[in-house]
């Protein structure tokens, strides 16, 4: 069975490596420096699920998210956002853009999983 592909967007390079370490033993990662790379990967290349952060360059991750669930290609797969910003009116307005889960940083791998599977599962049977 193919790996599920699980789309890391953040500007700082050592959280993409830290979640591409964390979750790489059961997902094929894909990674993205900026909104706009992560729109652009998701028309693309169709992960699973994003986790985005919110706070980047060219396109933010709000507007990347907006971007990402306004696309008829894309709006089905899960977005996460991934931030230090762990305040409720962050976690509201994400949500208005269509954020499917919220994790504030710092997050281990037990966190990452549990919101993957929470997601991932939720997938409705397909027909034979």
């Amino acid at each position: 069975m193919d790996k599920k592909r699980v789309l890391i967007a953040d500007d700082e390079p050592s959280i993409r490596l830290a979640v591409t370490r964390m979750l790489a033993d059961e997902y094929t990662m894909l990674e993205a420096a900026d909104g706009q790379e992560a729109v652009d990967i998701a028309r693309e290349e169709r992960p699973d699920l994003i986790f985005m952060d919110i706070m980047m360059p060219n396109l933010n991750g709000y507007t990347a998210c907006l971007a990402i669930k306004n696309d008829h290609a894309t709006k089905g797969i899960p977005v996460v956002m991934l931030t230090a910003m762990g305040d409720e009116p962050h976690k509201q307005f994400a949500e208005g853009m269509g954020a499917d889960g919220y994790i504030t940083k710092p997050f281990t791998r037990e966190i990452l999983l549990e919101e993957l599977k929470r997601l991932l599962e939720q997938d409705p049977p397909t027909d034979r």
